[in-house]
């Protein structure tokens, strides 16, 4: 039987067929290299267009380089774009076939074509090659003087890049002063406006080593200059008058007849079509007029009108910039912006980025006269079918709730949300509701009346089921069923993966024990029993204390745990007064759209939080010797590729077992107590308790095994899994096995406080980590975040445990990820990673 015919596939024109493919267009090129025949530019063009398109995938063709220049020679000027584009490609690279192009590039830069020109000496500026800056200086000294103005446009720009290169250079070849002198005398507005960039950008770099460099860098926000510019704004463009209206801004007018000259000359550009140039105008007149108080606030009415048209107009890019400006200006003055509410209503094409800041907007401008109205347009958006904007909407109805004095109606509308049967929209508005009875505790009643028709079992969301567990506790005595749902709660304790409820089920069931003793007794003790007994660290000790509080004083406990309560007037702001005075001075800028100051995001040590790659494609780790301490390769906060965002959400986390893998501390009492234990003491605690309870009936003394003359539990015996202490990886086969493995188990551990304060010197955790045969292969960070890389491996074979912990010694936390060639021992090595990191420091 013959064999099928294996399918003809022709080879893609962008792609070479073999390996001899760039060596044919090297003989072609070199072949029309010197010919003048007819149509030989034709011929040229379709072999760079190869060469171009070799290029761009990325395939070397730096072979040809000599061959490229040499059919340089013509006048076609399609031509020399692609050699100059390929020129500037390799020239970079590799220096050396850079000298090979300054020949022909200086011979350009005299041609008769001012276009030639212009783009050979851009390519020739662009080499940035630090030794043949000496080939600069003529031909943009020439450039500089060329009767065309697209080349002195060009020229300007290469000095700033030949500053770049070599400042020495540029300052000695008297370029600053002839660029200063082109700005002052030029007929061409882009040649003006080039200048003026170049100026700043070289006067601002040498000031800090040159008092002449600081005074011309004053002198160019000088009165004269400044007038200069805005009296021949409108000849520029927009990119120009962008950055006219920047230098305006610095400018510090003398008197307010000087402020008002300035405001008049820019008037109309408040009317233009470009939003560039209305954001750069706007920050002029508010930074002209901080300083007069009633003409400020005319300003704001000014700009409003411009600043509403571009929102509506243009792309969602574009009015998510402006509406950023426009939020600033709203949480500013608020009431200016009141009567225009409607504005900020959502249109149902809006991406969600948009639309999210219009509801901030919209929480912000709401007042007495338009709440109705508002609220019941975000009402109609808790309704979408978009799940996001519905969230966003309810909060933005409690937001405008707490600030509001006259809430009635929107307390009713917040209460028909819970009988929506939508899990996120009864997710959402449990929250506010605890909220809103923190600061209108009179609402109780109408609440507490709703909100007790909710199931437990209905509500997932661990900040709404922290909500609902709180009001179970706090209003127990209004509510018939309190105990017995926090009872149901606690038996379900070990499917709770929430840190954030627990805590609040032990508070509530606390709370409703001293309001209602009988009914609570049992669910109080079997809280205690599985709070003690709990993985995490924040749980165990609040069990804890709560059990010594009820050990020292019951009446004690109560005041502490259930005292009286008073109305929470204002919750924090997330931003405070000064960085909000920050961004505005930084007006026009990303940091209005980040909405923080530019040092949070410019500045290393103001990033915050490192956001890692998870993955480990540029690590680059050297292997040492096995007998002495592996030295961890030291990682560069910039290197993002090692970095992992340390700031992930809560909800994210995938953690085992019952949500978290925290060795709590034993203090003196038991790891465990039998549950009757506790119910028979708590018996003897709920018989003295008429109400408020006597501190002589509190003789709960042998509560929990505290009080007991105890011996200390046994340390546990070491799991089944012994480590090889001289084991060995390849970096590459580390990287490798990273990246194909999946991950076994996700944890978060806690760190002894004696172990943050050793992490001051993280050479000492690698150290204690390899006397436990986990050894480390890299690290990086710097506080409060430190990443290491280890691994491990069995004793009895070469099977590996590969871990990635990141540590925050804010939190005392470490977040663990494990990847195994055994999964089925990746718990077990857990088990052993987390007594060896919860040994560090300690021992």
């Amino acid at each position: 039987m013959a064999p099928p015919a294996q399918s003809q596939r022709s080879p893609s024109p962008s792609q070479p067929s073999g390996k001899g493919e760039v060596s044919d267009l090297k003989s072609q090129l070199r072949q029309l290299a010197g010919s003048r025949a007819p149509g030989v530019d034709d011929s040229k063009r379709d072999l760079f267009k190869k060469v171009i398109s070799y290029m761009t995938v990325g395939i070397d063709v730096s072979s040809v380089f000599g061959e490229m220049v040499m059919c340089s020679s013509t006048s076609d000027i399609v031509l020399k774009k692609m050699c100059y584009l390929y020129v500037g490609n390799y020239a970079k690279v590799n220096p050396d076939l850079a000298l090979l192009t300054i020949n022909f590039l200086q011979r350009d830069c005299k041609d008769e074509d001012p276009m030639i020109r212009g783009l050979a000496l851009r390519s020739l500026c662009s080499l940035r090659v630090a030794n043949l800056v000496e080939y600069l200086v003529g031909p943009l000294g020439s450039g500089l003087k060329d009767s065309n103005s697209y080349v002195r446009t060009v020229a300007v720009i290469g000095v700033l890049k030949l500053y770049h290169i070599s400042a020495a250079t540029c300052i000695d070849a008297d370029f600053p002063a002839m660029l200063k002198h082109l700005m002052l005398k030029d007929p061409d507005t882009q040649v003006i406006a080039n200048c003026l960039a170049a100026l700043q950008e070289i006067w601002t770099l040498e000031a800090s080593n040159s008092e002449e460099a600081s005074r011309e860098r004053e002198a160019l926000i000088s009165k004269p200059l400044i007038y200069f510019f805005l009296n021949r704004i409108k000849e520029f463009s927009e990119w120009a008058q962008s950055l006219l209206l920047e230098l305006v801004a610095k400018y510090v007018p003398t008197d307010s007849n000087e402020i008002f000259d300035i405001m008049n000359l820019l008037e109309d550009r408040l009317q233009h079509a470009n939003g560039a140039v209305v954001l750069a105008t706007i920050k002029v007149f508010l930074q002209l007029t901080l300083s007069m108080t009633d003409v400020h606030q005319q300003v704001y009415e000014r700009i409003k009108a411009p600043l509403l048209t571009l929102v509506s107009s243009g792309s969602p890019e574009q009015s998510y910039a402006v509406l950023s400006h426009l939020h600033l200006l709203v949480m500013r003055a608020p009431i200016l912006f009141s009567s225009d509410y409607k504005h900020f209503y959502c249109q149902y094409n809006e991406p969600f980025y948009v639309k999210k800041l219009k509801l901030e907007m919209l929480t912000a401008v709401a007042n007495e006269s338009n709440t109705y109205e508002i609220v019941t347009e975000l009402c109609e958006y808790a309704a979408n079918v978009d799940i996001p904007i519905a969230r966003e909407s309810i909060r933005a109805v409690g937001k405008i709730a707490l600030q509001q004095y006259d809430v009635n109606a929107i307390v009713d509308r917040l209460l028909q949300f819970l009988e929506m049967e939508k899990d996120y929209v009864t997710a959402e508005t449990l929250v506010l509701v605890k909220d809103l009875l923190r600061k209108y505790p009179q609402w109780s009643q109408d609440c507490i009346a709703v909100v007790g028709n909710i199931s437990s079992n209905n509500v997932q969301e661990p900040k709404a089921k922290a909500a609902l567990i709180w009001m179970l506790g706090e209003y127990s005595q209004d509510m018939d069923d309190a105990p017995y749902i926090l009872e149901s709660l606690i038996e379900n304790w070990e499917d709770e993966h929430s840190s954030e409820v627990r805590l609040h089920l032990l508070t509530a069931v606390m709370k409703c024990f001293f309001k209602r003793p009988p009914e609570t007794q049992k669910a109080l003790g079997d809280a205690l029993a599985a709070g003690l007994a709990d993985f995490h660290q924040d749980v165990h000790d609040r069990a804890l204390f709560y059990y010594r509080l009820l050990q020292y004083n019951a009446s004690v406990a109560e005041r502490v745990v259930n005292p009286p309560k008073q109305a929470v007037s204002v919750f924090a702001d997330t931003q405070n007064s000064e960085i909000k005075d920050r961004i505005f001075d930084e007006f026009n800028s990303l940091s209005v759209v980040y909405q923080k100051p530019s040092y949070m995001f410019t500045d290393k040590e103001h990033r915050g939080p490192f956001e890692f790659a998870d993955e480990l494609s540029n690590l680059s780790i050297g292997a040492d010797a096995v007998d002495t301490v592996v030295p961890a390769q030291q990682v560069d906060a910039n290197d993002k590729d090692l970095l992992l965002s340390t700031s992930e959400k809560e909800d994210g986390r995938a953690l085992s077992s019952n949500g978290s893998a925290y060795s709590a501390p034993l203090y003196d009492a038991p790891a465990s107590v039998p549950t009757s234990q506790i119910q028979s003491d708590l018996v003897n605690l709920t018989s003295g308790l008429p109400g408020h309870v006597p501190a002589a009936s509190l003789a709960i003394d042998d509560l929990l095994g505290l009080g007991l003359s105890v011996t200390p539990a046994p340390a546990p015996s070491p799991p089944p899994l012994s480590l090889n202490p001289k084991a060995v990886l390849d970096p590459g086969t580390f990287q490798q096995k990273w990246r194909q493995l999946p991950i076994s188990l996700t944890q978060e551990f806690s760190v002894s406080p004696q172990g943050i304060v050793a992490l001051i010197t993280p050479q000492a955790l690698l150290r204690h980590m390899q006397g436990h045969s986990i050894h480390c292969i890299a690290s990086g960070g710097q506080s409060p975040n430190f990443k290491f890389f280890f691994f491990g491996q069995k004793a009895e074979e070469s099977s590996n445990f590969l871990v990635e912990c990141i540590i925050n010694t804010s939190s005392a936390k470490a977040q663990v990820k494990i990847k195994a060639d055994d999964q089925s021992m990746s718990q077990t090595f857990s088990t052993l990673f987390q007594s060896a990191l919860s040994k560090f420091g300690v021992q």
